[in-house]
This record gives C-alpha cells, sequence and structure tokens, in this order.
C-alpha cells in the first residue's frame, strides 16, 4: 500500500497510484475519466461520486489485487429498473458472468438516511447479480455486507470488517496497528472536517439532542479514538472499529470499556457516561473508524477543529472563540518560550494557548533533532499551559482541542477566574498570584458584577466602594495579579471605551500605575461580528511593573489595523494588516533602548 505521509485527500493519492500503474486515464481536459478493466469505460469526473469510485477502484485493484480484467462498471441489474446499475462489479470468472462483489458508491458527506438508502441499492442490486458481497462507499465512510450467507432482510450481523484479498476469506477485524497494508489512513483538512461533520449529525439525529449536547458525545467518542490509537500495540487490532458479523451492541461494549478506563485515568475531561444508543455509536465508529487522527499533523487537526467547532457553536457561543488571525497576532507580539508559563483566565476554546503551543513547537522544530524538538514543545504543553473557563461544557470544549493537539488538558479548570485566588489555587495548586510569565486572553465584555450579587468588588482595587463593575475592567486587574512583578506580560483584548471615555479614566490610571503599557493596537469594528458581538475593541499589551517602580515619559507603540485577513462576513481577506504591524513593532522595539 502506499506510504500514507503526504497530508491529500485519500482520493487523491489512491487515484494518481492507479494512473501511474496504467490502470486509469484521464482525457487532456481531466474531465473525462477511463478504466481500463475488463473493457474501457469512460465516464465524466466532473460529479464528485466519481473521484470515490475511482479512488475505490485503485484501492480493489491494487490493495486488494482484484484482476482488473474482472472487474466492470456500470453494469444493467437484471429484473430491476431499466436505469438500474451497479457502480462497480467484481466477477469470480474470466467471461464476466459469476458477480462476486457488487459496489454503490456515494460523494463524501451524505446524511446517514442517504448511506441506508445506498445500503439497499446496494442489496438490492447484489442480490438481483446473485454477488456475494456488496459494499456502500460514501467518502471514507465504507461498510461490506456478506450477501450470500444470511436472510435478505439482514442489515447488521451480515456486516463484514472490511473487502477479502483476492477472492480470499474475511478477516475479523480491518485496521491493524503498524501493519503498512492494514494501519489507518492520515486524511486531508477537508476529508477530516466531513468526518467530524457526519459523526456530529449522526449524533444530533436532525435535532433530538441540542447541538452543544450533540457536541459534548461526539467528544466522548473521539476522545476514545484517539487513546485507542495512541494505547493500541504495534501488531494488535485497534478497538476503535466495526468488526466482522458484530452487532451494535458489541462495538458500542467495546467502546464502552475504553471510555470507563480512560474516565478513571482522567475524570477531569468526562465526568459522565456515553449516553448515546448502541446504533448511534456504531454509525460514528463507521465515519470515524479509518482515520489515523494522531499522525495528521497539528495545524492540518487544529484548523479541522476550530473549523467544525465553530460551524455550531458560532453565534450562540461565539464569545468563546477569538479569531484566529487575532489570536495569531497576539502571541506572536509577546513571543512565549519554552521555559515561559502561559496563562488564558478566560481560555474559552483554548485558541490562546494553542498558538503559544504552535510558537514553541515550530521554534524547537527548526532548531532541535526531532526527539529533543518533541521533548521541548511536548514539556511546554503539558506543565507550562494554564486555562480557567467559567463554563463547565466549553471548559471540556478546550480540553478536547489540547488532547487532540497532543495534550496540556490537566492544566485546564472550570471555575469563575474572578472569584478569590486562593479559592482559584484550592482547585488546582498551579494557578497562584505573580507567578505567570505571560497572560493572553479576551476576556468577557458587558456583563456587570454587582456587590450584593458576589463578594468580589471589595476584593479588588478597582471595585472598592463601587456598587458594580463590569467584568472586563475586573479582569485587568486580574492579570495584573496573575502575573510576575518586573517581567510578567499582558496581551488582551480591551473594548475601546475602556481606552476613551472620560468616566473611565481611573481605570487608564490604574493600568498606568500598575503597567508599563508596551503597544496598542486598535482593531476593526467587525473583528468579532462574524463572532456574535460587535464591540469596537483594542489589543493591549502590557508589562507589569515591579515593586516600587517608576517610570518616567516612555514612548508607547500604537497602531490600527484595518485589515485583518477576514471581512464583516468572516470570508478570508487576503491584506491582513498584523504582518506588517508586527515588522513596525520590531523596529520599534530596536529603535527604543529601553528593553521590553
Amino acid at each position: 500500500m502506499v506510504e500514507k505521509t503526504n497530508h491529500e485527500s485519500i482520493f487523491q493519492r489512491n487515484i494518481q497510484r492507479a494512473v501511474e500503474k496504467g490502470f486509469i486515464s484521464f482525457s487532456p481536459d481531466n474531465s473525462k475519466i477511463t478504466y481500463h478493466c475488463s473493457r474501457d469505460y469512460t465516464a465524466s469526473f466532473k460529479k464528485p461520486e466519481e473521484k470515490v469510485r475511482a479512488s475505490y477502484f485503485a484501492e480493489l485493484v491494487l490493495d486488494y489485487e482484484y484482476p482488473d480484467k474482472k472487474i466492470d462498471f456500470e453494469v444493467i441489474v437484471p429484473r430491476r429498473k431499466p436505469e438500474d446499475r451497479a457502480d462497480i462489479v467484481i466477477y469470480e470468472d474470466g467471461e464476466i458472468k459469476k458477480p462476486y462483489l457488487v459496489v454503490e458508491c456515494k460523494k463524501d458527506g451524505i446524511s446517514d438516511a442517504e448511506f441506508k438508502q445506498a445500503i439497499e441499492q446496494a442489496f438490492g442490486n447484489a442480490n438481483s447479480l446473485r454477488a456475494k458481497f456488496a459494499a456502500v462507499i460514501a467518502g471514507t465512510t465504507k461498510t461490506v455486507f456478506d450477501i450470500a450467507g444470511f436472510k435478505p432482510s439482514e442489515r447488521e450481523r451480515n456486516v463484514v470488517s472490511d473487502v477479502s484479498v483476492r477472492y480470499g476469506r474475511t478477516p475479523k477485524y480491518r485496521f491493524v496497528k503498524g501493519d503498512p497494508a492494514r494501519d489507518l489512513n492520515i486524511v486531508s483538512r477537508e476529508e477530516l472536517i466531513r468526518a467530524l461533520e457526519k459523526s456530529h449529525d449522526t449524533v444530533w439525529q436532525g435535532g433530538r439532542l441540542a447541538p452543544t449536547t450533540a457536541f459534548d458525545e461526539v467528544s466522548k467518542l473521539l476522545f476514545c479514538k484517539l487513546r485507542d490509537e495512541k494505547g493500541t500495540k504495534k501488531g494488535d487490532t485497534y478497538k476503535f472499529q466495526i468488526g466482522t458479523h458484530e452487532s451494535a451492541e458489541d462495538v458500542y461494549d467495546r467502546i464502552d470499556s475504553i471510555y470507563q478506563k480512560a474516565k478513571k485515568e482522567d475524570s477531569e475531561v468526562f465526568k459522565e457516561d456515553i449516553r448515546l444508543d448502541a446504533r448511534i455509536v456504531y454509525n460514528v465508529v463507521e465515519h470515524l473508524q479509518e482515520l489515523a487522527i494522531n499522525k495528521i499533523d497539528l495545524d492540518t487537526k487544529g484548523i479541522a477543529f476550530e473549523r467544525f467547532m465553530q460551524d455550531f457553536f458560532k453565534g450562540k457561543m461565539g464569545q468563546f472563540f477569538t479569531p484566529r488571525p487575532i489570536v495569531e497576532f497576539a502571541v506572536k507580539m509577546l513571543n512565549p518560550e519554552r521555559t515561559d508559563v502561559v496563562l488564558d483566565p478566560a481560555c474559552g476554546s483554548g485558541g490562546f494557548l494553542l498558538n503559544a503551543m504552535d510558537l514553541v513547537k515550530k521554534f524547537a522544530e527548526e532548531n532541535y533533532d526531532e526527539k529533543e524538538a518533541w521533548e521541548h514543545w511536548h514539556n511546554f504543553a503539558m506543565n507550562n499551559l494554564y486555562g480557567i473557563e467559567i463554563n463547565d461544557q466549553i471548559a471540556r470544549v478546550c480540553k478536547m482541542n489540547m488532547i487532540i493537539h497532543d495534550d496540556g488538558h490537566t492544566n485546564v479548570i472550570s471555575t469563575d477566574s474572578l472569584r478569590d485566588v486562593k479559592e482559584i489555587t484550592d482547585i488546582h495548586k498551579g494557578f497562584k498570584k505573580d507567578y505567570f510569565d505571560i497572560i493572553l486572553t479576551n476576556p468577557p465584555f458587558g456583563a456587570t458584577v454587582k456587590s450584593t450579587e458576589k463578594n468580589y468588588l471589595e476584593k479588588y482595587d478597582i471595585g472598592k466602594s463601587k456598587k458594580n463593575q463590569k467584568t472586563e475592567i475586573m479582569f485587568i486587574e486580574r492579570c495584573i495579579d496573575f502575573v510576575k512583578p518586573k517581567t510578567g506580560k499582558i496581551g488582551i483584548i480591551l473594548p475601546d471605551g475602556i481606552l476613551t471615555n472620560s468616566s473611565l479614566q481611573y481605570v487608564r490610571n490604574f493600568i498606568m500605575e500598575k503597567c508599563q503599557i508596551l503597544a496598542v493596537v486598535s482593531l476593526p469594528q467587525f473583528a468579532f461580528t462574524h463572532y456574535g458581538a460587535g464591540v469596537k475593541s483594542s489589543l493591549v499589551f502590557l508589562r507589569r511593573k515591579g515593586e516600587n517602580e517608576r517610570l518616567t515619559r516612555y514612548p508607547i507603540f500604537m497602531a490600527i489595523a484595518e485589515h485583518i485577513g477576514y471581512d464583516a462576513t468572516g470570508r478570508e481577506d487576503p491584506i491582513n494588516d498584523f504582518d506588517k504591524i508586527y515588522e513596525e513593532y520590531k523596529k520599534f522595539i530596536e529603535h527604543h533602548s529601553k528593553k521590553f
């Protein structure tokens, strides 16, 4: 089987292999594909299902070793409607008279209902042709049935793990760790997103569960999938797959055993059991079983998971997502290093923490050999990234996001960052005053803490003798509490009112009393509208002063970003002012002798 190290689509890789071996050819403009099989069969290559069919044909001849001369396309099915044709048929004999396997191909991303329909189509065709097996392929979701050995109505006990190699015996399990011919597949970003979306749609059941509950359940199964990939020994079969003649209950029990074991070892991530019936779990396993998620590079995986989350959290929970270009810029400005301890006290889905990890990872990969680089960034991820998220469900999203990125989730806690620091330290001893090197955060805007509600305000210099105070103002003081005196740096998104309103001069005075202002970068009005918030805001970068440190007049870097990599509708904008601003900031630092 082809070495699975690149990150193109599985379909592209398979088709390319078949072209190289002469089993497939294309018209000069690539609009038509010709299969060289029992006859030369030509079809339009414009439909998405044709890519799926071409890819599976390549697998059948190259990986499963079926003779090309015993394969035919668009085979007319007797006793069915005149227009009924089977997509691919493999025959046992050279005369093309004894059908062995009938294949129905659909485009990637179809719904479960459409997949069931395709199964019925495949059964009808296979029974009419008297074939022994039927396979339904919809992108990376594949199901194979033993037709000959079961009643025509059976749809579960007759599922087999895979098509056999060259008419041989069907394996009990399809996927084996470390076996080049039977290991999991690395997929492209789009294929991973589609697999996650299919899984969510299966769990969501057309609205029977709330989208966020469905996300929780998909996360549990994804957690099991990742644990299984890492925990399976070389030469062993993976547990997260459907075996020959297994029922939905058999598959559920095996997945649940992974989950229960993981839950005991790591009760912080998931506290509740899997709340799905066996058939739903079975269908999700169908969608995910083929994917080598751990082996997909972090960039691909990170962007895929981010896109997947945003698709249904946006709007309702848009405040938990800071747009990637803003996050990347803020992280670059503060430039975390391996020894820095980084905190986001309003971490949402973990964007700032993961980007900090990514920066350290890139530095390590450019400067060390593979093993040293891995240890360098992995230790940083495990020990130096901290997050607090008030919403328990989003805290789990953040932990899941970090697990997908290779860990660091144990230092993410769900609590209110504005409560007494000692209470936070009691939850996790890593959260201490005067401890963190860097804070990167986008605190919640607009909420008000009243002195009657919580005993918070009196404990804040900025809240004393006030009846109420905005959360974003209290977050400024909390961030200053958490970073180290003299060296600790803060990158925080603040509403422009804090920087301009005359009534908030006392907040600006407080900031200047406690910190050196390094830079202020104004963001456009639309920066957060696509994410459900429309407050005009700026990125403010600070350094906490040392005890008794007094500053004379000093320069502050100021910039306005008008283009930030996306527009008001969320579409990509090829212009991004952040790159130029960052370069200008570097020049500014070099020019001024004071070391920031």
